[in-house]
């Protein structure tokens, strides 16, 4: 069963609005779409995984290459299920996002079970902040959305804002729906040391490529060398928070189970680059555990380790 919140624990603040933009691009089409009952969008989401996966291709040769390097003793029947799979599921959380911005409460608290929200909320209960780590798995945006109306204690979360004023205006609106506060990731841990006294949650997810950090941890994740973001580690070694890793996974088609794993504990001395490995391999059985369920077609291994780099 779901865990709920206690009475006693303080509310989310309310998200922040912006001013309007007169010169911005109509969004009543997403409204629009997202009231149709949510059978008849993954209706569409059929067609859109087979299209995606029979007749137009989406990036298939990234995915083929990625999941042919992590998965080496797969023959052609095993990529080529995984693969339909991958697409149909990568159908089905377009709609599911389009759907989140009008989804109520009530059905995203149904579709989404959290099985041990207790083990975060202990540590805020007693006054204590707590850092949670995710990965793009299943569907990342409900698990944030589930989470905001769980916690029952003020919810922060790091993203990186889109290119796209218009669609990132769009994807804040629904992100913030229930509550959660939303902050660019360079400004995470200036913004976590700033707002120090306020007890929450502070969520991220840290599987993408660090393109654009110098702090990096290379590693052997999925059979490749893989540079990793270090910003769970480095704000838990900065302010000592607890961190958790945010597992999901997809029970059935809309249907979803989140779990928390403790990472690391603020009692804990750990040598560098240590929280994450632990991140790294909770990510990495996460998906081996369920392969489709996460982004193949996304080109994660642009970076190249150098002879020189350290892990």
């Amino acid at each position: 069963m779901t865990a709920k919140s206690p009475a006693t624990a303080p509310q989310p603040p309310e998200p922040a609005t912006a001013s309007p933009d007169p010169g911005a691009r109509p969004a009543w089409w997403v409204r629009l779409v997202s009231h149709l009952p949510l059978m008849l969008l993954y209706r569409v989401a059929d067609l859109l995984g087979w299209l995606a996966y029979r007749v137009f291709p989406y990036r298939d040769a990234v995915v083929r290459e990625n999941l042919s390097h992590a998965f080496p003793d797969w023959d052609e029947a095993q990529m080529r299920a995984v693969r339909r799979r991958y697409y149909q599921g990568f159908a089905d959380m377009l709609v599911e996002v389009i759907k989140s911005a009008t989804l109520p409460a009530a059905q995203i608290r149904r579709r989404v079970r959290i099985v041990n929200l207790e083990a975060p909320r202990a540590y805020l209960n007693a006054g204590r902040s707590v850092l949670l780590a995710a990965a793009h798995q299943c569907n990342w945006e409900w698990m944030l959305l589930a989470l905001s109306l769980e916690l029952g204690y003020p919810l922060d979360a790091a993203y990186k804002p889109l290119v796209d004023a218009w669609a990132e205006r769009e994807m804040k609106k629904v992100r913030s729906r229930f509550g959660c506060r939303l902050i660019p990731a360079k400004q995470l841990l200036a913004d976590i040391i700033q707002r120090g006294p306020v007890t929450r949650a502070v969520a991220m997810v840290a599987d993408q490529e660090p393109t654009t950090s110098e702090r990096k941890h290379w590693t052997r994740f999925l059979n490749r060398d893989t540079a990793f973001f270090m910003g769970p580690e480095e704000i838990s070694r900065v302010t000592r928070l607890p961190v958790f890793f945010i597992t999901m996974r997809r029970v059935r088609r809309g249907f979803y189970e989140m779990q928390f794993l403790p990472l690391s504990s603020p009692e804990e001395k750990l040598a560098p680059g240590e929280l994450t490995e632990r991140y790294v391999r909770a990510v990495e059985r996460q998906i081996n555990a369920a392969p489709a369920d996460w982004p193949w077609s996304h080109k994660r291994w642009k970076l190249k380790k150098s002879l020189y780099a350290r892990r």
